[in-house]
């Protein structure tokens, strides 16, 4: 096994650039359909159970940490994009509530359009900031297509299930 990862090391290092980046794009994409299609058919199957969708949401974030750590990328490279995820959906989902309370399903795609652009902003600063402080304390963020999907994944996962687990809480969902 251990000579097999030794052989596929030795043929990435004879990789130009390019060829280099675009395998890196191919398994940032594979990954991201693979837990696409994890979200999509575990938010499909419990959509109607609101005491276990927040709940699965968080799980499913565990899910993208558990594929950080497969493709050996560290907690701390992706802090800044864990961060995003989580303000942006956290107070995407906050406002879809709102807006659909206020006037249904148009009301929380309205609320959904205007959190987003909003949490969009708020999240780029703090992302921003996080990542200059790593800079300024030395700790190593370079980012790739992979690390930024599922750090941005793992956010949104955890930001919108903890906010779910809230509102089913107080029993506004």
């Amino acid at each position: 096994m251990k000579k097999k990862v030794q052989e596929k090391f030795k043929k990435l290092e004879k990789l130009k650039p390019k060829e280099l980046r675009i395998y890196g794009f191919i398994k940032a994409l594979t990954a991201y359909l693979v837990l696409s299609v994890v979200v999509i058919a575990v938010s499909a199957y419990f959509v109607d159970r609101s005491d276990l969708v927040g709940p699965l949401f968080l799980g499913m974030g565990g899910l993208s940490l558990l594929m950080l750590r497969f493709y050996k990328i560290p907690l701390k490279a992706v802090g800044p994009d864990i961060v995003f995820g989580a303000i942006d959906n956290g107070v995407l989902v906050l406002a879809a509530v709102i807006g659909a309370s206020f006037a249904g399903v148009f009301g929380a795609i309205v609320g959904g359009v205007a959190g987003n652009t909003i949490t969009d902003g708020i999240g780029g600063l703090f992302e921003g900031n996080i990542a200059e402080h790593q800079r300024e304390y030395k700790i190593d963020n370079l980012r790739t297509a992979l690390s930024t999907c599922l750090g941005k994944m793992a956010g949104c996962l955890f930001g919108g299930g903890l906010v779910l687990i809230v509102f089913w809480f107080f029993g506004l969902i």
